[in-house]
């Protein structure tokens, strides 16, 4: 990890850079993907099965026999454990529930909110390096609270056409509809157009590698909406003189080993915990069996030595973390400045593991300075909300005449006039 002692505002933006990746290839091998997939529905999805994850597939749809056996090879351990993580993701999205209030803003004039759930729902679960059946959960759960009607998983196989049990657990836990076997670009063609076999859905959920995160933001432009832009992992961690350097350097390295293009920054106040934080890092990292993975992502990262918690807080700000983690003394007051950020973790026991797997907050967050402008995966990223609006007679009379002088003001006399039949009759 590169240190960076007491930096001068003018190098802020290039604390906070990202790691740079050369997209202009990539987009064109994914649109070429995705096209093929419009055209060619299920062959071509099948053929990139075979191409990309080494499978020949005979079908797409997972069946319920691979499901019942799929449950039969989850331990009974990790059932609890998946149970458990459900129950307080249900908990937590559950409150998230949309009170409707009507207004009357003028007498004779009101106006209202309903929610109304996303009819046909997509969910993309990378299988890859690191099954995530927990982000199945951290999907399907707040899709299911919201009433979606149809709820649709595709993840890739492994070389034998399986899909990872756990995924497959996690999915039926959830209350998912229906399961494809289908990774990477071809997946998101299928869940954006829709084939012979997988159904065409209305909004696109979930993590993956650049390619997945290229291909829904193509399609994006014009099929289908997506969750919201995103790129590699990362994390910020604040940390004062009284942190423990051995849980800072581990919530580093839990982020590290996401992926090589990961990318975890410490912000801290204490020329100490630097210090003892990097011998941490270095003991840590020996011992995991993603070392590799995680060694490449420090190369990606920053510890940086601040003179006080508010530059601390402001350059946290100015780098809008997907995980905030803030390991200090005064935490809560830390917390009542953040900003930016997807997720915060406040105190010395809420590692980022926590919200990850089991706490009950969605770990599916803007990344790459997104948190600036969206929101993580909550209840309401299921729902629409549609406004309705009743006018009586005396609510004509009331606003009618104003209508009328703003649409004549706009030069829209049909405007104007739809009003104007109303006032006069």
């Amino acid at each position: 990890m590169k240190i960076i002692e007491y930096p001068k505002r003018e190098q802020w933006s290039e604390i906070t850079a990202r790691p740079h990746l050369d997209h202009s290839q990539l987009q064109q091998t994914v649109s070429s993907v995705l096209s093929d997939v419009r055209q060619r529905g299920d062959e071509a999805v099948l053929d990139y099965e075979e191409r990309f994850d080494h499978v020949r597939l005979q079908q797409l749809a997972v069946s319920e026999a691979e499901m019942d056996e799929a449950e039969g090879l989850v331990s009974e351990e990790l059932k609890e454990a998946i149970g458990l993580a459900h129950e307080n993701i249900y908990k937590f999205h559950e409150a998230q529930r949309f009170n409707e209030v009507r207004v009357e803003t003028q007498p004779g004039v009101e106006c209202w909110q309903k929610s109304v759930p996303i009819e046909k729902v997509g969910l993309y679960i990378p299988g890859g390096t690191a099954p995530l059946f927990s982000t199945v959960l951290m999907l399907a759960t707040p899709a299911k609270i919201a009433g979606c009607r149809d709820i649709v998983l595709c993840t890739p196989p492994n070389r034998e056409g399986k899909v990872n049990p756990a995924i497959l657990m996690a999915a039926r836990t959830a209350g998912v509809s229906a399961i494809y076997k289908a990774g990477g670009v071809q997946a998101i063609g299928a869940m954006a157009y829709g084939t012979e076999t997988v159904p065409k859905v209305y909004k696109i959920f979930g993590p993956g590698n650049q390619y997945v995160m290229a291909a829904k933001q193509q399609v994006s432009l014009g099929d289908v909406a997506i969750d919201m832009p995103a790129g590699p992992s990362e994390v910020c961690v604040l940390a004062d003189d009284s942190a423990n350097a051995a849980f800072v350097a581990a919530d580093l390295l839990s982020q590290a080993e996401h992926g090589i293009d990961s990318q975890v920054l410490l912000i801290t106040t204490s020329e100490q915990i630097l210090s003892e934080v990097q011998a941490e890092v270095e003991r840590q990292l020996a011992l995991l069996p993603r070392q590799e993975i995680a060694a490449k992502a420090l190369d990606n990262s920053r510890c940086v030595l601040v003179a006080s918690a508010d530059e601390m807080m402001a350059l946290s700000n100015a780098y809008a973390p997907e995980h905030l983690i803030i390991q200090t003394r005064d935490y809560e007051q830390l917390a009542t400045k953040v900003v930016n950020a997807g997720s915060v973790f406040l105190g010395p026991y809420a590692c980022e593991s926590a919200g990850d797997y089991a706490s009950g907050t969605n770990h599916t967050l803007p990344t790459h300075g997104y948190a600036t402008a969206y929101s993580g995966v909550n209840l309401d990223s299921y729902c629409r909300k549609i406004t309705f609006q009743h006018l009586t007679a005396e609510g004509v009379r009331r606003i009618g005449h104003a209508v009328e002088l703003m649409a004549a003001a706009e030069q829209l006399d049909a405007h104007k006039n739809a009003m104007t039949l109303r006032i006069e009759n």
